[in-house]
């Protein structure tokens, strides 16, 4: 017999509405979604009956860029890293990620892969992953953010045609599109189906057209690390943030931890670029989870030294971010205290959202009839407490 569940008295976030409902879950799949009114309870025998008394019943969070978490980096290269970041994420509402490089040595971004390899397929209590994204090491030195400078350089077609053929795992891949080499990297990128991304960059706007026209579709991170309106020789050019808001068909990632992006920031891209293609990510650091004050960006051999402090992750001199402490639950919190949004936009942005960019929107993302049962539950103040990844219950904390 397929194991099942019944949540029920829960607000059931759909798409476009909220509603007191119920959802049933067999297996690993969501079987049917009810209106209160439908649901009697003496039907589900055999099945675990869970009473979410009012709460908030959403599709699962989805992190398309993360980095640690829990006092773990992807960059540590083992399988134990792995998994205590799936796990530490899901207490917070992640029930599916996108493992997130650094720059670094082409030694180190192996170790990772290949610990990847080894633990994409293993069940654990935590979030599912979708794949790696390898951030850099093709960047605007003068962009560099928190990216160790040593790695950076031009896109070498001998080394990622070597790394995409050895490592399947590779879902997406973020740079500067404006480098010598970047519009080539660009279409053999979208020519293995790899989502190309542009991050740390100094492009202007003809550079961002050209990138498009070869396949980059998403802006990593918006406005960090990326140019606005620039001056060259008298003339005002506009810069990938402008890019970012003209050409209707680039999503864009925001790190909505109430620290990187101001609220009138957040409320401007909103009111130009619409719900539909804002995605929210943590782009965690190790320190997420912890109540650490000092933290390693990067692996614990080479990584930088960083402080935490405000809420945030920066370099020990203060002079940039190192990557967010936030986990999920925070980014829908921050949107929240924003005018105009409602909460199923809102959700939008952490769930189908993502799923559509990383093409896993057929099965996840929103809560339908034989998708994945990724579901999250949470209170007013999303404060989690439980999450369940493909049918089985990673969180619980409901009394």
């Amino acid at each position: 017999m397929i194991d099942c569940i019944l949540f029920y008295n829960a607000q059931v976030i759909l798409r476009n509405e909220t509603f007191l409902g119920g959802v049933l879950v067999e297996g690993t799949k969501i079987k049917t979604i009810y209106r209160e009114k439908d649901i009697s309870l003496d039907r589900f025998e055999g099945c675990t009956l869970i009473n979410l008394q009012g709460k908030f019943l959403s599709p699962g969070f989805i992190d398309i860029h993360v980095h640690g978490g829990g006092g773990y980096d992807f960059m540590d290269g083992t399988e134990e890293a792995f998994e205590n970041i799936a796990v530490t994420h899901a207490r917070y509402g992640t029930t599916s990620m996108v493992p997130t490089t650094l720059t670094s040595t082409q030694e180190r971004l192996k170790e990772t892969l290949g610990s990847y390899g080894r633990i994409k397929d293993k069940q654990i209590d935590g979030a599912q992953f979708l794949g790696i994204h390898l951030e850099g090491p093709y960047f605007a030195m003068s962009q560099r953010g928190a990216q160790d400078p040593r790695y950076i350089r031009n896109p070498d077609p001998e080394e990622y045609r070597r790394l995409i053929e050895e490592y399947d795992s590779i879902v997406r891949w973020s740079a500067a599109p404006e480098l010598d080499g970047a519009l080539e990297f660009g279409e053999y990128l979208t020519s293995k189906g790899i989502i190309a991304a542009i991050a740390h960059t100094d492009a202007i706007y003809e550079d961002v057209v050209k990138a498009h026209q070869a396949g980059y579709n998403l802006m990593t991170h918006f406005y960090s690390a990326m140019s606005g309106v620039t001056r060259r020789n008298a003339f005002r050019y506009a810069g990938v943030v402008e890019a970012g808001y003209l050409l209707d068909d680039f999503d864009l990632e925001l790190i909505a931890d109430g620290i990187h992006l101001p609220n009138p920031l957040l409320q401007l891209i909103y009111k130009v670029k619409g719900p539909d293609k804002m995605i929210l990510i943590t782009d965690a650091m190790r320190a997420a989870g912890t109540a650490d004050e000092r933290s390693v960006l990067g692996s614990y051999e080479d990584g930088m030294e960083v402080i935490i402090e405000d809420g945030v992750a920066k370099l020990q001199d203060r002079t940039a971010f190192a990557g967010s402490v936030a986990t999920t639950d925070r980014l829908v919190r921050t949107m929240l205290k924003l005018d105009h949004l409602s909460l199923e936009e809102i959700i939008r942005m952490i769930s189908i959202n993502p799923a559509r960019v990383m093409k896993v929107d057929s099965h996840k993302g929103s809560i339908e009839e034989g998708k994945d049962a990724d579901l999250v539950v949470f209170d007013d103040n999303v404060q989690v407490s439980l999450t369940l990844v493909n049918g089985r219950i990673v969180h619980n904390t409901l009394l």
